[in-house]
């Protein structure tokens, strides 16, 4: 489990850093993700419906779509979703925006990363991580590849 742990924290490295470039410079970005191969390579995706303002959850079940493809034809060894959106860790709290990381990995590794964010005095601040178990969507009992 300590390999899937280091793939997907190569993968959100990979990812993280462009969601913070468009919410500097467009306060908000559609879904996108990346994949790792088999042999470590990332690559990055991202997803096009044909509309020009598409709902973002079209575009994740796109994204989700490719990626349960290609792990199930052993393509990928992990993969990151990244999603901008609402979230709060108290359900009394008010819900604040966050660029969340879905993690997953063939070992059967799935976390969620939870970034907090706001705009103060026009500049971003995103708050310390939260992690918090994946939904596994993307190798769910799947044969291992290798």
């Amino acid at each position: 489990m300590k390999q899937a742990k280091a793939d997907c924290e190569a993968l959100l490295s990979s990812v993280f850093p462009f969601a913070e470039k468009m919410l500097t410079d467009h306060r908000e970005f559609y879904p996108y993700g990346a994949t790792m191969g088999r042999d470590g390579q990332i690559n990055y995706a991202g997803a096009d419906n044909g509309t020009v303002r598409p709902k973002s959850a079209d575009l994740i079940e796109l994204l989700k779509t490719g990626y349960i493809a290609g792990a199930r034809s052993g393509q990928y060894k992990a993969t990151a979703l990244v999603m901008d959106t609402l979230f709060t860790a108290d359900p009394a709290a008010e819900k604040t925006d966050a660029i969340a990381v879905a993690l997953d990995h063939r070992d059967g590794y799935s976390v969620m990363v939870i970034y907090p964010y706001r705009f103060q005095a026009g500049r971003l601040v995103i708050e310390a991580p939260i992690a918090q178990q994946g939904a596994a969507e993307i190798f769910p009992a799947l044969p291992l590849h290798r």
